[in-house]
């Protein structure tokens, strides 16, 4: 911690003259000038937007935000933010942001990069002086754009439930950084949270328990709560990518329905789905086409990881032999990737792209339609077969980007690698794909990265807030800003001028200035699968 509490020092060291010019947005804007005046933003403000959305977004935060009634109108005022169109700006996630006297411009060529640009304004709201009901915005030329299209977090709703609220507060925090893909892990061993109408008993049953508690009240997001959602996200510019796991972890559905059952072991009874069984595949088709039916993402993930923590029981299964012989399989390795290929199948039939773990890159999938998530921070050949097969690729190794590991040495709950490595802030920040020798040539295939929240030890909002918090900020700065523009000690400097921002909000988040201020809480010794 001691390092932490340097470079801030270190940060506020700088020259007054050179420090006044260090913009605090997070991630940090590609290029950022300090300029002479300032906009007052104030009740008499008048935001001008071609998109009504927008406009509204923006005046409903001025208000939750700092009071400040702006008022919306398609004609001009004397004291005005304005949207424009760029036909120049390309990246759909690229804006300029100019503040000046009596005027803030907003530039973008789509909706994406308007947005950003709000969220920059409203990051540069949140750290000027507040008068009254008025704020007095220091002037600043911005041009910006991300490194990368996919700046995700992907959050565990199987092993604990979290509900609507949070999920959208969540929302709200990826959205102010920018963060722009929630992968939405739904169903997994603990249970299964989606409502599925051709299948009721999928959450009946199968939503009933969670990693605490097998016996806990069923809890699950319906329809309608998963349409409230998704609309709440694309509000946010926000892509909401479904997790549907198979042909493992598949324990909540096989309580649920029995029958489509492939075994497991002692250790992890009811396992896989049986991929000897046709009715399996029509099954899972169903439920892929009620999950696409409310998901307007066109991708979905099929999960597709340790497989073989309870596959062994498809040695004996007469329909899984059966298969084997019929299709020329010669393992269970060969037979999980046909499982996979004919669920791809099933999901790109309906014009979508398909997702999954590192574990499906040797499978057979189109390679212009599927996106591989590299996790095994150990396996960096499933990283390389992943490229050479020209599959797009996000990166979230558990090293850096497993939030579920500890942030700090001090920390005794959440995990720790075989050799007691763990995640700290500044490794979350100092990722870099350039690190990883297989992506050398393949650059272009690296779609982006992901911070992952698995909740083996979540078990309320206060420890979600904790394991996610400051790490979303470091996250996003790490998928935004190249390496040749991050630097550790000027990023603190920001995150310190940005934690109050937390406390308002009433978040548990991991003070790394001042440890001791808000203690770790949680349990220790669970048990985790890999």
């Amino acid at each position: 911690m001691k390092k932490y509490l340097l470079a801030i020092a270190i940060a506020f060291t700088l020259l007054p003259a050179v420090a006044q010019q260090i913009c605090p947005v997070i991630p940090l804007p590609v290029k950022a000038d300090k300029k002479n005046g300032s906009f007052k933003l104030s009740n008499s403000t008048v935001i001008t937007s071609a998109d009504s959305s927008l406009g509204t977004y923006l005046q409903e935060e001025l208000f939750r935000r700092f009071g400040i009634s702006a008022v919306t109108k398609q004609k001009k005022g004397s004291a005005e933010i304005v949207f424009k169109k760029a036909s120049g700006l390309t990246n759909p996630d690229a804006y300029t942001l100019s503040i000046s006297n009596n005027k803030v411009v907003i530039s973008a060529g789509a909706r994406e990069g308007f947005f950003n640009g709000i969220q920059s304004l409203l990051q540069l709201a949140e750290v000027a002086p507040l008068s009254g009901k008025s704020i007095q915005l220091p002037g600043w030329e911005i041009s910006d754009a991300p490194q990368y299209a996919w700046r995700g977090v992907m959050l565990d709703e199987s092993r604990n439930f979290f509900g609507k609220q949070k999920v959208k507060s969540i929302l709200d925090w990826m959205a102010f950084y920018k963060l722009n893909r929630f992968h939405w892990h739904l169903t997994d061993v603990p249970g299964w949270r989606i409502e599925i109408k051709k299948y009721p008993l999928l959450t009946t049953v199968g939503g009933i328990g969670n990693i605490v508690d097998p016996k806990a009240p069923a809890a699950y997001y319906t329809q309608e709560d998963i349409r409230e959602i998704v609309a709440y996200a694309q509000e946010r510019c926000i892509v909401i990518i479904p997790e549907i796991d198979m042909p493992g972890h598949a324990a909540a559905a096989n309580r649920a329905y029995p029958a489509f059952d492939g075994g497991g072991t002692d250790r992890y009874p009811q396992f896989t789905f049986n991929p000897g069984r046709e009715g399996t595949y029509q099954y899972l088709a169903d439920i892929l086409t009620e999950t696409d039916e409310l998901f307007p993402s066109q991708l979905i993930h099929l999960g597709g990881d340790e497989v073989t923590f309870g596959n062994a029981a498809w040695d004996s299964d007469t329909g899984v032999i059966r298969l084997k012989q019929a299709m020329g399989l010669k393992d269970r390795k060969q037979v999980e990737d046909y499982f996979i290929q004919r669920m791809a199948d099933t999901v790109l039939k309906r014009h979508n792209n398909v997702m999954a773990w590192d574990e499906i890159a040797t499978a057979h999938l189109p390679a212009d339609s599927t996106i591989v998530c590299w996790w095994r921070h150990d396996k960096p050949e499933a990283l390389a077969l992943s490229l050479q097969k020209g599959y797009s690729v996000v990166l979230c190794p558990r090293l850096p980007f497993y939030f579920d590991f500890v942030q700090d040495s001090s920390h005794k709950i959440g995990r720790r690698w075989k050799d007691g490595e763990f995640n700290t802030l500044q490794a979350v920040y100092d990722f870099s794909a350039g690190n990883i020798p297989v992506t050398k040539g393949h650059e272009s295939l690296i779609l982006g990265v992901q911070g992952c929240i698995w909740t083996e030890t979540v078990h309320n909002d206060k420890r979600l807030d904790f394991l996610l918090f400051p790490r979303i900020a470091a996250l996003a700065e790490s998928a935004w800003t190249t390496s040749s523009r991050k630097a550790f000690n000027g990023f603190l400097g920001r995150l310190k001028a940005q934690q109050p921002l937390y406390a308002k909000d009433h978040l548990n988040y991991f003070d790394v200035f001042q440890p001791a201020k808000h203690p770790e809480s949680g349990k220790v010794g669970t048990n985790y699968i890999d």
